[in-house]
């Protein structure tokens, strides 16, 4: 077993229903015994099932099994349940788990070629990922001129969100950028109305101020879209639109798919308002100053 220091790497990633099985086996009666090798022949999928399926697989019975969730500290089943599937999350998600993964099973992906065609594969699966419907109302709402427009991200993410509202911003008017939407940044969401969007981005690891101003955006009658990973955040309960993103990568995240995501939405958005979208252009080219060795100038 791949170690961190002298540490089990399954101990640091968050096993932890199995570290308690294994911590507490000498407590356990000689039933709640059959219940956590049955658990541990299958781990986590066992404990996946219902008390009873588990109570038959180890030849015991349900109160045993309820018993057993007990000694782990669960005050009910679907506790035990809600944290395996916790624990599930994590290892899909956690990025010291995908690189402790890849690692153990000895896989060498340092080539440039290789790392380059893996990032292609994740902008191919983007045209699946994303249903062409949802897409095009996201296109539809923006290009059809929204009172405000509020866009914030996460950890990472929140990089790309910027990217977006700046470049959306030139094509659309009243866009604005959220760094902090839930602290100095509140206001921009205060002033939401049913004409109105928010477009949140949430990957996985994901967080919980997204789902919060997701919340707080259907509350006040805005058009919530969320933009998120194929595992979907829970901000994807609240949203009108979801824009499903692949994001596989080693030892982070890609966003290449998402950057990829971006920039077709610009480009669909400015395709729609069409002279609308060029004015605006315009107006920007000539209202701010860029230094350039060359300008482009702008046939009117």
């Amino acid at each position: 077993m791949l170690t961190t220091q002298g540490t089990p790497v399954e101990s640091t990633l968050g096993f932890w229903i199995k570290n308690e099985i294994f911590a507490r086996m000498d407590q356990l009666s000689p039933a709640e015994k059959k219940v956590a090798r049955s658990m541990l022949a299958d781990y986590p999928s066992a404990g996946l099932s219902s008390a009873a399926v588990l109570a038959k697989t180890a030849g015991t019975s349900t109160p045993t099994v309820l018993r057993f969730a007990a000694r782990l500290g669960c005050g009910s089943y679907a506790e035990f349940q809600r944290r395996l599937l916790d624990e599930i999350t994590h290892q899909a998600s956690s990025p010291v788990n995908r690189a402790a993964r890849a690692q153990v099973d000895g896989i060498d992906d340092s080539d440039f070629g290789a790392t380059v065609h893996e990032r292609i594969r994740l902008v191919h699966q983007l045209a699946t990922s994303v249903p062409p419907s949802e897409f095009d109302n996201a296109v539809r709402i923006l290009a059809d001129s929204p009172r405000n427009v509020v866009i914030s991200g996460g950890y990472f993410s929140g990089q790309i969100a910027q990217l977006l509202a700046f470049q959306l911003d030139q094509v659309i008017s009243n866009v604005q950028f959220a760094s902090d939407p839930l602290g100095h940044d509140i206001s921009k969401y205060l002033q939401l109305r049913r004409d109105s969007v928010v477009i949140i981005f949430d990957m996985r690891r994901y967080e919980l101020a997204a789902k919060q101003v997701s919340a707080l955006a259907k509350s006040r009658g805005a058009t919530l879209i969320v933009i998120t990973d194929q595992d979907l955040s829970p901000s994807a309960e609240d949203a009108d639109i979801v824009l499903p993103v692949p994001v596989d990568g080693i030892p982070f995240d890609s966003h290449i798919a998402l950057l990829a995501l971006v920039e077709s939405l610009v480009q669909a958005v400015f395709r729609t308002r069409g002279s609308k979208a060029l004015e605006r252009m315009v107006l920007w080219e000539d209202a701010v100053l860029i230094h350039r060795v060359f300008r482009a100038t702008v046939e009117k």
